[in-house]
């Protein structure tokens, strides 16, 4: 009896300290506006704050396009937090019209106000990336951030040559994970190839420890229309669910790219993921990874199994589509 009780005892321990964990402190990082993923990652880091899970310190934009951080803003009002500082990138590679986040950007009801409220109307008004990703670092406590990287390297690496830059990150980030690469074939992948200078520069001089997941683990796991159309479906007026439509106008699954390396940045630990051998991680010919063994090294990839993809796909388009709480 005796033995029993112990183990209740262990199991209550446990869970409550689970519960009990601090938030992790978050910075997403994305190029909003080039694929419909960093959309549906974004809905998900909100549905992981309502359960206490992560605090979403920033958002920085590696999209160069004027529309990108109103967009931002108006998916974190629709959830309740539109105080959050949003950073866009100067002199980006990727400036070219977005239709998911220009046109609910700017559509109106028929008394002229938004549909969807925001306050930057035009990416002019939004701050420096890099100078909010150091105000950010700045006030946290040391090696407490997770960074979320799921567009171009461009604002990490402005970061890491700014002064003394790279002993910030050092100092205040404890994780980098961040959709990159490919670990599979040896085939350029869209985040690398767009800006590889800058990826290479980031892969070669990032301090602290780096999970990539890969291209084909986004491959893997296929967020459905069919959630589009009946999970986000509560309300008339939804931001991911509009966006969603406007980019896949067919109606098409997409790959879950983006939310699977923001959801190994919030919950490292749940065994969604497996992860490769430390290594390193470098760019060859026509922008290609290429990974190598090495027991020092602060890279590793994650892998995960046929079965860990359905759950994680379940997993992804329950939490992305739920409905938004008042932010406390």
């Amino acid at each position: 009896m005796r033995r029993w009780v112990l183990r209740i005892l262990a199991f209550v321990g446990l869970t409550y300290s689970a519960y009990a964990a601090e938030p992790v402190r978050l910075i997403f990082d994305t190029d909003m506006g080039n694929d419909i993923d960093d959309a549906i990652a974004l809905a998900l880091i909100h549905s992981l704050e309502n359960r206490g899970e992560v605090r979403l310190l920033a958002v920085t934009i590696t999209k160069d396009n004027r529309w990108a951080a109103p967009f931002v803003d108006l998916v974190n009002t629709f959830y309740g937090r539109g105080s959050i500082p949003i950073g866009i990138v100067h002199g980006g590679k990727t400036p070219e019209d977005s239709a998911y986040i220009r046109v609910p950007s700017q559509r109106r009801d028929k008394e002229g106000r938004y549909i969807y409220p925001h306050g930057l109307e035009d990416g002019t008004q939004a701050q420096d990336s890099v100078a909010l990703l150091r105000k950010t670092l700045d006030q946290q406590p040391d090696h407490s951030v997770t960074i979320a990287q799921v567009g171009f390297s461009t604002n990490l690496t402005n970061l890491l040559k700014s002064d003394e830059g790279r002993e910030l990150v050092a100092r205040k980030v404890k994780l980098l994970s961040l959709m990159a690469g490919n670990f599979e074939k040896p085939e350029p992948e869209y985040n690398v190839y767009t800006d590889p200078q800058a990826a290479q520069y980031l892969f070669s001089h990032w301090p602290t420890p780096m999970v990539f997941s890969g291209f084909e683990i986004g491959l893997r796991v296929m967020f459905s229309h069919e959630s589009i159309v009946r999970d986000f479906a509560y309300t008339s007026s939804h931001p991911i669910a509009e966006a969603y439509n406007i980019y896949l106008p067919k109606g098409e699954d997409r790959p879950s790219w983006d939310p699977t390396a923001v959801l190994y940045a919030i919950r490292p630990d749940r065994g969604y993921f497996k992860l490769s051998e430390p290594g390193h991680v470098s760019i060859g010919e026509k922008s290609v990874t290429t990974f190598t063994p090495d027991p020092k090294g602060n890279c590793r990839f994650l892998t995960m199994s046929p079965d860990s993809a359905c759950r994680v796909k379940a997993l992804l388009e329950a939490l992305a589509s739920e409905p938004p709480k008042t932010a406390k």
